[in-house]
């Protein structure tokens, strides 16, 4: 886990991020208790009010659950909830634009399936 931030959006937001990454890749599992806020604090070397932000972003949203005096925790379906949110992010960011642009320049339906196929293809050799 990288200890860097980037400029291109808030620190609380990539601290969030990082916490769902961990649980879509499965490092983090349902039930399983995530790093405190006192750890994250200490290893990003950044303001506690910046991840408590982060993580009440994941409470909010149901990824994470708190149990008082013992800490946070991942929830039953948050690796579900997750997928399918990026799922319709991915459709709305790539998917969308692709179609939109391939109707502009006359690509066919069946063109856009071999252009795929036959990039998709080129990526395992």
């Amino acid at each position: 886990m990288s200890q860097s931030f980037d400029d291109s959006k808030p620190i609380f937001i990539q601290i969030k991020e990082r916490i769902e990454n961990q649980i879509v890749s499965e490092q983090l599992k349902a039930h399983e208790q995530i790093p405190s806020t006192t750890q994250l604090v200490s290893f990003y070397k950044i303001n506690h009010l910046t991840v408590a932000k982060g993580m009440n972003l994941l409470v909010d949203e149901g990824i994470i659950y708190k149990k008082r005096g013992v800490g946070m925790f991942v929830a039953e379906d948050a690796r579900e909830r997750l997928l399918e949110q990026r799922k319709e992010k991915f459709v709305e960011h790539f998917v969308r634009p692709m179609l939109d642009e391939a109707r502009n320049l006359g690509i066919t339906p069946s063109e856009l399936t071999q252009i795929v196929e036959r990039t998709k293809g080129s990526e395992s050799s």
